[in-house]
């Protein structure tokens, strides 16, 4: 548990150190970078780790069914996050589409999984990208959407969200986590 909860620290202090200590990160210039990038994969290890290692404790026992949710918002989740980059027609109707990415993907990890271990780390996580948002909102009130984009940038967003969720859900399976209904095969 204290891995987890170190490595949940040290990604929010990745994240946050340019808000927090702005003029610290400015006098480190672009090394202020790497101590960000640092606390942040030190966070994603330890919270691996920590995760892994937590002797689960189940609080609830989700319905079989929220397996087909949970799938369609990482379906969801995944269309965001490459939308973002693919500046596609999402990018005008939502401010930060990478941060709504994660906590779809974030939200559908907690329908799924009931034990502390879970709650802890994807609520933290979730917590997280709300603060997130509320913070890039404050320092940047002003917005003006994304400019429209042409039809093959969507096509592209849409391959690339076919196969991250192949990838990944394939990932899921060999790590032993089978993500389908049914039972691994």
């Amino acid at each position: 548990m204290t891995l987890l909860i170190l490595g949940i620290l040290l990604w929010y202090a990745g994240h946050f150190f340019k808000r927090a200590l702005p003029d610290l990160r400015e006098s480190l210039g672009t090394a202020g970078r790497g101590v960000s990038a640092a606390l942040i994969i030190g966070g994603v290890v330890l919270m691996v780790i920590g995760y892994r290692g937590w002797f689960a404790v189940q609080v609830w026992y989700p319905p079989s069914f929220m397996i087909h949710i949970n799938n369609l918002l990482m379906v969801l989740a995944f269309y965001l996050y490459a939308a973002s980059g693919a500046k596609t027609w999402i990018t005008r109707k939502i401010r930060h589409p990478q941060l709504t990415a994660f906590k779809v993907w974030t939200v559908a990890h907690l329908l799924v999984n009931g034990d502390l271990a879970s709650i802890v780390l994807f609520g933290s996580l979730l917590a997280w990208a709300v603060i997130e948002v509320i913070v890039l909102n404050r320092a940047e009130p002003d917005w003006t959407p994304a400019h429209a984009a042409p039809a093959r940038k969507e096509v592209t967003a849409i391959i690339a969200t076919i196969v991250a969720f192949v990838v990944v859900a394939g990932i899921h399976a060999w790590l032993g986590y089978w993500p389908f209904p049914g039972g691994a095969p």
